[in-house]
């Protein structure tokens, strides 16, 4: 069976992961956004998330489920066999309904009759996840496969959208590049994963003993990615796909800096539950602690930033004729704290404890906050709209699992040191506030923009790194302290 890594190489395989994820929107969508515009982008976002609904039944809650179950009985590779094939199994049924049903959505729905061929190709991350299985190497913490793997895709679609995208009509291309970068590897997951499990049928299945975790995970899916993908696709339909692109690339950034709140988080899931299963739970508050601390002090200072510098962002990021999208991204900011919050006390806390429908409520009612006030704002403010539902989502999220936790993480969150992670971003953010004025003007939109965003973050990140050393805040000193440790053995 696969040897176990530490959760430090699993965090830092993550966080290079988070990196990718980052820089390979960085270099693609300046190029992108500018050749398809607010309205190219904005189609393949709105097949993008539509897609997004028939995908997540067909994983069917799958994804979170399998790495927990996989966890369980990664020592047993004949259980894991037998828990992988049947999960599999199900997977595939669902995923065959889906398309069914999409089948007759493009044929008979003029939006997508519209834009057949970018549906159709949208689709394929369907069968691409289900024989991805990526919840599998996620049990089995195989993160390093994970991350070298995903980065292999993403350079080769890299190269792919230099070559291939060069008009506004190239926006399916564009969408079929997405999908390659996204969920292609999972082919190379489906062949790779020989290595931990057999193929050969087991026979004998138990499809009952995973249903009724299945469904409530499924039901927590559909909450999750209604009020994630609704707000598009709500926008897609009440406006225009020049609104959606405008919202999009807001989104896009969001995103990219939310895979680095929650890139601790994603690799804690199989560790906290193989320590539940183990009734190790001293160890299960100690990560837990470390956990809500790393995502205090990482998404406050990401979103002040990013609140300051916007339009710089989004210039840099998607040329000047994304405008309508500075002020969206500035409201959706806050969601990076409650995103990465509710990640940790939901998949890491909830999850493995059993108590998967305290995550189902909350999400439900991160649901309906979403699609009322989306439905009530977005007629008025459009893309504006659709970011105070989504951010209103995630604070009812927040507050639904906190509220349901009071007892058992009150005193986590009395451990974080506001004062320094406040203290440090205010002065970080008045400090490099001025970077605004330099006058550079002379050197075009984007190169402006550039230079602005990329000295205030130097100035404004490093008064906040050195700030939180002088306080001396715990989490800081010890990351600073284990960087120090590597840097002497390599010397």
């Amino acid at each position: 069976m696969p040897k176990t890594q530490s959760i430090k190489k699993n965090f830092i395989m993550n966080a290079i992961l988070s990196m990718s994820a980052f820089i390979f929107p960085l270099i693609t969508f300046p190029y992108v956004s500018r050749i398809l515009l607010p309205e190219g982008t904005g189609k393949v976002s709105f097949a993008t998330s539509l897609i997004s609904y028939f995908a997540m039944f067909a994983q069917l809650g799958v994804p979170t489920y399998g790495i927990r179950a996989c966890a369980r009985v990664r020592d047993d590779r004949e259980e894991l066999t037998k828990t992988v094939q049947e999960l599999l199994i199900i997977n595939l049924i669902t995923s065959a309904i889906a398309y069914a049903v999409l089948a007759v959505l493009i044929f008979t729905v003029p939006r997508l009759a519209d834009d057949k061929m970018l549906y159709v190709i949208v689709s394929l991350t369907i069968i691409f996840n289900t024989i991805g299985m990526e919840w599998l190497y996620k049990g089995l913490e195989q993160y390093t496969y994970i991350t070298l793997r995903s980065i292999a895709f993403k350079f080769v679609s890299l190269i792919l959208m230099f070559m291939l995208v060069h008009a506004k009509s190239d926006y399916v291309i564009y969408g079929g590049i997405t999908i390659f970068a996204a969920s292609a590897s999972g082919i190379m997951n489906f062949v790779h994963a020989r290595k931990y499990i057999d193929f050969k049928p087991v026979g004998h299945y138990n499809f009952r003993r995973h249903l009724k975790a299945v469904l409530i995970f499924f039901a927590m899916s559909c909450a999750t990615t209604i009020y994630t993908h609704l707000d598009t696709v709500m926008l897609g339909f009440m406006k225009t796909d020049v609104d959606v692109g405008y919202y999009n690339a807001a989104v896009k950034i969001k995103t990219v800096l939310v895979s680095v709140v929650t890139s601790l988080g994603a690799v804690l899931l199989p560790r906290a539950s193989y320590y539940v299963e183990h009734g190790q739970m001293d160890e299960f508050r100690r990560i837990t602690t470390k956990a809500i601390n790393f995502v205090f002090m990482v998404s406050v200072p990401l979103m002040v930033f990013f609140m300051i510098f916007a339009k710089e962002g989004i210039f840099f990021l998607s040329g000047s004729a994304y405008g309508g999208a500075i002020f969206p991204m500035q409201l959706i900011m806050p969601t990076l704290l409650f995103i990465g919050l509710t990640n940790i006390m939901g998949i890491q806390v909830l999850v493995p404890l059993g108590r998967e429908k305290i995550v189902l409520y909350s999400e439900i009612a991160g649901a309906v906050t979403d699609l009322v006030i989306n439905a009530l704002l977005i007629p008025k403010m459009a893309s504006a709209g659709a970011a105070i539902g989504t951010v209103a989502a995630e604070g009812v999220v927040w507050l639904v699992q906190y509220y349901s936790l009071r007892k058992e993480i009150s005193h986590v969150y009395k451990s974080v040191n506001y004062g320094s992670i406040l203290g440090a971003t205010a002065l970080g953010g008045f400090l490099s506030f001025w970077m605004k004025k330099l006058p550079l003007s002379s050197l075009g939109t984007t190169l402006q923009s550039f230079v602005v965003i990329a000295a205030a973050a130097v100035i404004f990140f490093g008064i906040y790194i050195v700030i939180l050393t002088v306080t001396k805040n715990p989490l800081a000193l010890e990351v600073e302290r284990t960087a120090l440790n590597k840097l002497k053995r390599k010397h």
